[in-house]
Formats: structure tokens, C-alpha cells, sequence
């Protein structure tokens, strides 16, 4: 790493100040994309759009970007392969010290030269979707016929390359039934990395799609189960609530193994830190805090999933944006949150899916409508009432 550069990101044991910086910035760079997912919540098109950052705006983003503690940057869509200067962006931003990923559609623009060129600009990692162990139900999920296919062919190139692959995969009734396969299947194409989201229905993504509140429990305590083995790292959006179960999880077998069958009397936010188990972010990320997400067209959001616009950085810095605009400082300040998620002793840790809590209230504060949990001090008041 030349001298100067701000190293990333964040080192190991580094605390990162959500308040003023980042730890991730989503940059959809362009909202066109071949595919017809079901779920898209860009509801994406087939060309570009004409008011999409141009190059020198792309270039004046990134400088903005790694000026806040330079956090990871990925490049997403649509599909980011359809963004012309896509690699002249990468490159600049790589030749800064920043890590850059990116998640292109798996269709035929994803070529063998794209991908070798992704590799000698030196792109961290590259992630392709993938939502089933079958054609028959990835397809569908994607809205078109080879997808499976052409998806499994570009993952294998990737690993020819060495390149590290991330899976993403959107969980949802289509593909609840099929976990078993899908773990396995991530782990034959050499991933570093699972990336699952739970379904929030905003965009094209719809609530009959969303599996229940149990099989989202469900999902989480087999996810904890299975990192314990699996080859390949677990990541998780919209799914805040897995961090609470991993931390319940690891405290029921510390237990287990001392004999103590009560309950710990507080659970803070450096426990997560240090007990996650999921390799990923010193402190739990959730929309607005510690994640930022800029549009093609500049608007930025506390995430992709949370549609409510705080600004745009063709009128105002990002950093800016991200440290005063309304929305963002609510977002990081666990003590607004309403109904259960309010007085949620993992509410520090967890917090909840802020962007399916608006999506299905249309309040981002409010509670996790997915949620199962019930916070210690309202079984607590229960039990005062019942005795």
C-alpha cells in the first residue's frame, strides 16, 4: 500500500464511528439490467438512464466516498456490467487504497475478458446471484430461462482466476425448502463467502414472497448451526435479527457447558464484537448506520431497501448526507425505536430490518413485523402481571 493511504478497511479491534462514517457505500451505478427478477427492488430496466452520475461525477463520488474513513465500496445495478467506465471507476478507486467489489448480473456481458480484466484491475471481490440449487427455480426467480446455467459456467471461470466468489442468495418462499442444497452447492463453487438476504417486499418484491416470522427464526438458528462447519463465510441482510440468535445461541451453550441455566443479566453492544461469529463488520451494520447507498442518479439512501431520499450528492456532499440528514440520525439511534424493537436488550446488536419495517408499516422505526422475539423486559412485566 502506497504511503498516505487510509488503510482498509478498518482495521481489526478499530471502532468504527457510525455516526460519522460508513462502513459500506452501495453504489448502483446504473439501473439497467437484461434480467426480470421478481424481487428487484431497483424494478430495473432495459437501458440506461440518461441522468444516470456521469464519469467525472462517478470519480468526484469515489473521492467523497474515501474520505469517510474509506470504507468498502461496491458496485451494484441493475446490472453494473452495462455501466460503460465501469473498470476506469474500479481502477481509480482501487489505485486510492480502497477495496471495491461488484455484483453483475450473470448474463452474456459477463465475459471471459471482463472477468481477467476484473482481476488485473484488482477488484476484492466479485459476487453473482444465485437463489436455487436447480435451473428450474433460479430461472424462475430471475425471470429468465439459462440464468442458472450461465451463472454456475461464470462462477467456475472465476475460480480458474482465483478470484474470490461471493454467493448471494435471496431467501423467499420460492427457495426456503431447498437450503440443504443451496449450502452445498455454495460450498462446491469454492465460495469465500454466502451472502444471504432475507426478502423485504419493496420494488418488484412482494410480502406473499417473504417466508413467515418462525421460518425466519428458523433460517437463522440453522445459518448459526451451519457456520460452525461450513467452508465459506455467512453474511446477512435484512436479517438483523440473526445476530441476536447467534449471541443467544453462544450464550445457551456457554451454559450448557458451566451449568448456569439463568439468563445474562445485560447483553452489550462490545459482546457482539467480540462474539458474532460471522467475520464480518466490528458492530452490527443496519440501514442508515453504517451503510449508505447512492442511486444511478445520485439520490442517496439509508440503504437499497429503504426508499426514502435523504439528498443527492450532485447538490450535497455525501458525507453530508449521511451525518445530518433526518432520516440518518434517526436510523442510528436505537433508543427512537417503537413497540418491542424500543426495549429490545439486542436492540443495540440487532435493531431489526429497518427497511421491512417500513416497507410493511411504513414506518421505518417501528418494530420488526418478522420478528419472533420477545425483549426480556416484556416477558419480565408479563410474569409481574400474571403473579
Amino acid at each position: 500500500m502506497k504511503q498516505g493511504k487510509q488503510p482498509y478497511p478498518h482495521p481489526h479491534g478499530i471502532k468504527v464511528d457510525y455516526n460519522e462514517n460508513p462502513f459500506i457505500v452501495i453504489w448502483e451505478v446504473t439501473r439497467a439490467c437484461q434480467l426480470k427478477c421478481v424481487h428487484c427492488r431497483a424494478n430495473a430496466q432495459l437501458t440506461p438512464d440518461a441522468r444516470e452520475l456521469t464519469h467525472e461525477e462517478g470519480l468526484k463520488l469515489i473521492d467523497e466516498i474515501y474520505e469517510m474513513n474509506n470504507p468498502m465500496l461496491v458496485f451494484t445495478g441493475g446490472d453494473c456490467m452495462l455501466r460503460e467506465d465501469l473498470f476506469e471507476l474500479a481502477q481509480y478507486a482501487v489505485n486510492k487504497g480502497m477495496r471495491v467489489s461488484m455484483t453483475p448480473s450473470a448474463t452474456e456481458n459477463v465475459t471471459k475478458e471482463k472477468m481477467e480484466q476484473a482481476k488485473e484491475v484488482g477488484l476484492a471481490r466479485w459476487g453473482f446471484s444465485l437463489d436455487a440449487p436447480t435451473s428450474e427455480i433460479h430461472d424462475q426467480f430471475r425471470g429468465t430461462p439459462g440464468s442458472f446455467d450461465l451463472t454456475i459456467e461464470k462462477i467456475k471461470y472465476l475460480n480458474e482466476l482465483k478470484m474470490p466468489v461471493q454467493v448471494n442468495t435471496v431467501i423467499s418462499r420460492y427457495n426456503y425448502e431447498h437450503l440443504e442444497e443451496m449450502a452445498k452447492l455454495v460450498a462446491e463453487l469454492k465460495a469465500v463467502m454466502w451472502y444471504i438476504f432475507l426478502l423485504v417486499p419493496t420494488g418488484r418484491g412482494q410480502l406473499y414472497d417473504c417466508i413467515s416470522p418462525v421460518e425466519h427464526e428458523k433460517v437463522f438458528l440453522w445459518l448459526y448451526e451451519l457456520s460452525k462447519t461450513a467452508p465459506f463465510d455467512i453474511k446477512t441482510t435484512a436479517a438483523q435479527a440473526y445476530r441476536r440468535v447467534v449471541l443467544q445461541q453462544k450464550m445457551w451453550e456457554k451454559k450448557i457447558e458451566k451449568g448456569i441455566i439463568h439468563y445474562e443479566d445485560s447483553i452489550t453492544t462490545d459482546m457482539a464484537s467480540r462474539n458474532d461469529g460471522l467475520k464480518r463488520a466490528p458492530k452490527g451494520v443496519n440501514d442508515g448506520n453504517g451503510f449508505a447507498f447512492v442511486s444511478h442518479i445520485g439520490d442517496v439512501f439509508p440503504s437499497g431497501l429503504l426508499p426514502i431520499k435523504a439528498g443527492n450528492v450532485r447538490e450535497t456532499p455525501l458525507a453530508a448526507i449521511y451525518r445530518e440528514a433526518k432520516v440518518f440520525k434517526e436510523l442510528r439511534q436505537p433508543e427512537y425505536y417503537k413497540g418491542k424493537c424500543g426495549v429490545c436488550e439486542y436492540r443495540n446488536i440487532c435493531g431489526g430490518s429497518r427497511s421491512r419495517s417500513y416497507a410493511i408499516t411504513g414506518d421505518y422505526l417501528e418494530s420488526e413485523p418478522f420478528c419472533i422475539y420477545i425483549p426480556e423486559s416484556l416477558r419480565s412485566r408479563e410474569q409481574s402481571i400474571l403473579q
